[in-house]
């Protein structure tokens, strides 16, 4: 998932809606400032029934849980489901570190056809390459709907790419995601 302007709520709203044995793990990223320490783990660990923990180099994703990207420094999957954090030194995508880009390109990678992306309120096109990637490798795109989006800048460039298969309004995410988990869990 990927977030910006909005995120907040918006990633409350969705994570609140999945249930605490949700067969699937979640990575985000979102556009904070990189010169404060953040505290977005633990909001979203208190509105959601999943364990959500900033992420750090060498966790594993594992079911019913959600990392977060740390300020300042990107978020990408590896061989296993390993997480692998960024230095503060890496290129920034669309102005922002972490970015969606290296994220979902990276999901893509490693689960291929199992891949989901989710595009949410947020400025600038985070997110628009690493939506292609998905799709590419066989994965499926969902994007926050104008009318509930803060700012529709990324969801709309998101779409623009014509990579998207569902543009939802925010309330909706939350069943669509399980949905499609189960019917992955259903194609293995």
């Amino acid at each position: 998932m990927a977030a910006s302007v909005g995120g907040l709520q918006a990633l409350s709203v969705i994570l609140g809606g999945l249930p605490k044995d949700f067969p699937a793990a979640i990575a985000i990223v979102m556009h904070l400032s990189p010169t404060h320490k953040s505290v977005l783990a633990e909001i979203l660990d208190s509105r959601s029934d999943l364990e959500v923990r900033q992420a750090r180099t060498g966790d594993i994703l594992c079911h019913s849980s959600v990392f977060v990207a740390p300020p300042n420094h990107h978020l990408v999957v590896g061989k296993g489901g390993r997480l692998k954090l960024s230095s503060v030194t890496a290129a920034k995508f669309h102005y922002a570190r972490p970015s969606a880009e290296p994220l979902f390109a990276s999901v893509a990678n490693f689960y291929h056809q199992k891949a989901i992306a989710v595009v949410l309120t947020g400025g600038d096109g985070d997110g628009s390459f690493g939506v292609q990637v998905i799709k590419d490798e066989g994965g499926q795109v969902i994007a926050q709907d104008r009318p509930t989006s803060q700012d529709f800048s990324m969801p709309e460039t998101a779409i623009k790419t014509g990579d998207v298969d569902f543009i939802l309004p925010l309330n909706e995410i939350a069943p669509k995601l399980i949905a499609l988990v189960a019917a992955n869990l259903g194609s293995s």
